[in-house]
């Protein structure tokens, strides 16, 4: 009976102790960090680049005050406006605001790119949509073999 106790008692303590341990290493709240931004550089508002075209997309952020060894970006491109995003990137070192990217097949005349922004543990995933920097993804019409060149209708 007095074995049972102890470990009981051991027990307690280990949650005890474990409870406060994840409080203090839980993240802090968010309003205690200064906010996450990002201003995108390249491309420009307004450009239009080519399917193919190697472009350099580049960008200026403004950090929390966390160790950013714990912290990503990734970045999305939505073809809509920024109604739906898709992932262009993987997870890849915060202090590095630029990426080499081939410009993908898909016109749009309202591509829009998201700089998102988190660190494991520390600061949660943030979106960065770049709305005033909207691009455009030129395109050409496809061939019809029968018809020859394809025009867009006037209708």
């Amino acid at each position: 009976m007095n074995l049972q106790r102890v470990v009981i008692t051991l027990f307690a303590l280990t949650l005890a102790f474990a409870s406060q341990l994840s409080k203090t290493l839980a993240a802090e709240p968010l309003e205690k960090f200064d906010p996450y931004s990002a201003k995108l550089i390249s491309p420009r508002a307004g450009e239009v680049l080519e399917p193919g075209q190697h472009v350099k997309i580049t960008w200026e952020s403004t950090f929390p005050k966390v160790d950013l060894s714990w912290c990503e970006t990734e970045l999305f491109l939505s073809l809509d406006g920024g109604k739906t995003f898709t992932r262009i990137t993987g997870e890849r070192n915060a202090g590095v605001q630029y990426f080499d990217w081939i410009v993908p097949n898909t016109p749009s005349v309202a591509a829009v790119l998201d700089i998102h922004f988190g660190c494991t543990g520390r600061y949660p995933e943030t979106s960065s949509v770049q709305a005033k920097s909207t691009f455009v993804i030129s395109g050409k019409l496809p061939l019809s073999p029968a018809a020859g060149p394809q025009t867009p209708n006037s209708d």
